[in-house]
């Protein structure tokens, strides 16, 4: 639940929770054999400690969440792309997170930590997500946003109140630890230094690929039969439970979206919104100067390179109330679109700054938000639902297998034939009624299950549960020549131009070893001199592979050869630059900051750790493996005895 209300409620209490909880960053799977089986444990709970339990919406809550953190850090939009192991790796690190706050907040418990009521209330009326817009606490919207995600006033206080004495449990161990400065300052290098590199790319379109006679191409065709078979297709009858399958059977009256709706008031009627590009500067001097800049046609980005001494800040669709300054406020909010204004003084400092984009004020009628307050209300209930259908669903499927599923429990069902890829037989995606990673595990459980299994119900992503019954297996089958033969031909060009460019780039790279570098060696190749590289930041035209391998060098001269999906690429390492911690004082500042959190994060691990030898965990490796499985999508999925 904690993880849930997470991701329900931006800016809510709970990441002042997690913040308060620093020391229970992500570490490697530790729990080892302090855990137990527990043979009679509830189906919903993976881990015990004491009288705390991690239930299984708690653990898939958390993993969602973090894998969604870590696939945006990757550059990826969907999760499930993220490799098998790193989704694995994500899990076991969420649940040793989990299994340590509960140890604290057990030995919280036991040394008599108690929280007054006054702090529980401080706390409450001090949460974001709690207040209206004129920045108190609104108990109607107290009121909705607990019944939004299906939670009792009671349970909030509680865990508020569980936080709050974890807090003042751990802060004190952690407060005044320190990264020592040499430690600092590797980590400012390792961290700063860019890498100037010779690049010559061989792309496989600028290759020449032979004309193949007959012969050849039917050589190819019989050394490559994997490539020229239609593929395998199972007919299968899916049943699945989900947090969005269930909404669709709740209903709601009119009355309590109406309530949501006025609780929400401040999303459904917007006010003139504006996005404004502001400089303050620390004198009128120097804010004229950057107006004068700016007058003269230099662009936001250049504004900000130069504007060093001064705060720049782009702010985008911002209410009047959203501007700190009241004062400012009241000037972009009358200030004419596109006309540079200032300098004035405000009482921040001298400003000057550009309203962009003027957004009038809308308002959305209730019966517009209709559906969208339903559905708002409906997922929020459905999750606490899920629990209670499962064991009803379970029971069914056990009963009379998939075809005496009851109507009232919010399941949907579907059946037909597919492919490995989701693909129907008309080459459109099959409608399976799940979320994408969930779609994707009922999936790669459709291809492992054997024909005629007896289904089973299985647990999968993002709180899904799913049963599967495949009916008829359609093998893979290898195309005729003569109907393949547009294939075998483009197949064939492509691995002629790839060994073409595999050889050229082969001969440049011996070359370029021999002779000092690609600049040497290309002769008329065409040598480019990409933008310095940085650890962890993409460069236009250097792949991120080719990049890493760059930084595994350690001295200049030293030549790479890398074989990408678009072809081949030879590049030298002309320059290592490091440079001085002085011209970077808030870099040095956020690594020393990072550094002496790890440090306070390793002093609460080691507690935390101890205290694991006081009351030890205990799981139940049943449900732990089903919902590992049904984050990794690999291997066995979990699956629960009818």
């Amino acid at each position: 639940m904690i993880s849930f209300l997470r991701h329900a409620l931006v800016d809510s209490w709970l990441g002042r929770v997690i913040a308060g909880l620093l020391f229970l960053a992500f570490v490697g799977w530790g729990v080892g054999d302090v855990l137990s089986n527990i043979g009679s444990e509830r189906a919903d709970v993976i881990v015990r400690v004491g009288g705390q339990t991690v239930t299984t919406n708690d653990f898939l809550s958390a993993v969602q969440n973090e894998l969604q953190q870590v696939a945006r850090q990757a550059g990826m939009s969907d999760p499930s792309q993220l490799p098998v192991a790193t989704r694995r790796q994500a899990a076991e690190q969420v649940l040793q997170r989990l299994l340590m706050q509960s140890e604290i907040t057990l030995s919280a418990d036991r040394l008599g930590v108690t929280v007054p009521d006054a702090a529980v209330r401080e706390e409450v009326f001090g949460l974001p997500a709690f207040k209206g817009p004129d920045g108190r606490f609104d108990r109607k919207l107290f009121d909705s946003r607990l019944q939004q995600i299906g939670m009792t006033e009671a349970r909030l206080l509680e865990l508020i109140r569980a936080d709050l004495a974890v807090r003042a449990l751990i802060e004190p161990i952690q407060n005044g630890a320190r990264a020592p400065e040499t430690m600092v300052r590797q980590a400012f290098d390792f961290d700063a230094q860019t890498r100037t590199i010779d690049l010559v790319r061989l792309p496989l379109t600028a290759q020449a690929a032979p004309v193949p006679d007959a012969a050849q191409l039917r050589r190819f065709y019989d050394n490559h039969p994997w490539l020229f078979q239609t593929p395998e297709f199972r007919h299968a009858r899916v049943v699945v439970l989900s947090p969005d399958s269930v909404a669709q059977s709740i209903e709601i009256p009119d009355a309590e979206l109406k309530k949501l709706y006025d609780a929400q008031a401040s999303k459904y009627h917007v006010p003139e919104t504006r996005s404004v590009q502001i400089v303050t500067a620390p004198s009128q001097t120097r804010a004229q100067a950057i107006a004068d800049q700016w007058k003269a046609g230099a662009d936001w980005a250049r504004i900000q390179a130069d504007a060093k001494d001064a705060a720049t800040v782009q702010m985008d669709n911002v209410r009047q109330t959203g501007i700190p300054s009241v004062g400012l406020a009241n000037l972009v909010f009358a200030a004419p679109p596109s006309d540079l204004q200032g300098p004035v003084q405000v009482d921040t400092g001298w400003v000057v700054f550009k309203v962009t984009q003027v957004t009038p004020p809308h308002d959305t009628p209730f019966d517009a938000a209709r559906q969208e307050l339903r559905e708002q209300m409906a997922r929020g209930q459905a999750v606490e639902l899920i629990g209670q259908r499962v064991q009803k669903l379970q029971d069914a499927i056990a009963g009379g297998g998939l075809d005496h599923i009851p109507d009232n429990l919010g399941a949907a069902a579907i059946a037909g034939s597919l492919n490995a890829r989701g693909m129907t037989q008309g080459g459109e995606a099959a409608p399976i009624p799940a979320s994408p990673a969930l779609r994707q595990t009922i999936i790669d459980k459709v291809f492992s299950q054997a024909k005629d299994a007896s289904p089973t119900l299985v647990q999968g992503p993002e709180n899904g549960w799913f049963a599967v019954a495949v009916d008829s297996i359609t093998p893979a089958q290898l195309q005729p020549f003569d109907a393949a033969a547009a294939q075998v031909r483009a197949a064939w060009d492509e691995e002629a131009r790839r060994h073409a460019a595999n050889v050229a780039a082969t001969a440049l790279y011996l070359a370029a070893r021999a002779h000092g570098g690609v600049s040497a060696a290309a002769g008329g190749q065409q040598v480019e001199h990409p933008a310095p590289l940085e650890r962890g930041r993409a460069v236009e035209g250097v792949p991120d592979e080719l990049a890493r391998l760059v930084f595994r060098f350690d001295k200049a001269g030293q030549t790479v050869m890398l074989d990408g999906a678009d072809g081949f690429y030879v590049a030298t390492l002309t320059a290592i630059t490091h440079p001085d911690p002085g011209t970077q004082a808030m870099r040095v500042g956020r690594i020393r900051s990072g550094l002496s959190q790890a440090l306070a994060d390793d002093i609460g691990m080691t507690y935390a750790a101890a205290l694991q030898q006081v009351v030890k965990p205990k799981t139940n490796m049943g449900a732990l493996k089903s919902a590992l499985s049904s984050v990794t999508g690999a291997g066995s999925a979990g699956e629960t005895s009818p």
